[in-house]
């Protein structure tokens, strides 16, 4: 499958099958989100893997949209570790952490494997479930695994914007 069809292809599975994610495959996941471009190449990502049943009770904790996952990946970031823009101190990490998600579910799609992005959940808690330090920023919630015979793409998840809506030449 060529990118155009894997990206069109791809939806938020909200149904899974009870099924282990091999380490095979969480490793090219894993491996993908190392490759995946950062600001200066500060690579700020923080990714808690998450797949034993207690880890996976904690999940459920923090947010109502595990969806059964038997595999889910919590990306953060380190903000001191996020490059930081001089004009105004805006620093990279929710970017940084968005790309490398992004580069984990087309990876995991094209192993034949759903996710959905979950940023439904509350921060705080999960600060406090996964011990995360101060310094660390949950940005997501990737529930990933084989997709379940009745998972399907949203009714809105065609729904797409002309680009002439999208895309600017120039100026606005």
């Amino acid at each position: 499958m060529n990118f155009a069809d894997l990206a069109g292809a791809r939806y938020s599975v909200r149904s899974f099958l009870d099924k282990s994610v091999e380490r095979e495959k969480m490793d090219l996941i894993l491996k993908a989100a190392r490759g995946a471009p950062t600001a200066a190449n500060r690579q700020p990502q923080r990714i808690l893997v998450l797949d034993e049943p207690e880890q996976l009770v904690r999940v459920d904790h923090c947010t109502t949209c595990r969806f059964e996952a038997p595999l889910v990946f919590l990306v953060c970031y380190e903000k001191k570790s996020a490059w930081v823009r001089d004009y105004d101190q805006e620093h990279s990490g929710l970017v940084d952490a968005s790309v490398v998600a992004t580069h984990m579910m087309l990876q995991a799609a094209d192993l034949g494997l759903g996710t959905t992005w979950v940023m439904w959940f509350d921060p705080a808690v999960t600060r406090t479930q996964f011990n995360l330090p101060e310094d660390v920023t949950p940005v997501a919630f990737l529930p990933t695994g084989y997709p379940a015979p009745d998972a399907l793409p949203s009714d809105q998840h065609q729904d797409r914007l002309p680009l002439d809506k999208l895309v600017f030449c120039g100026s606005f």
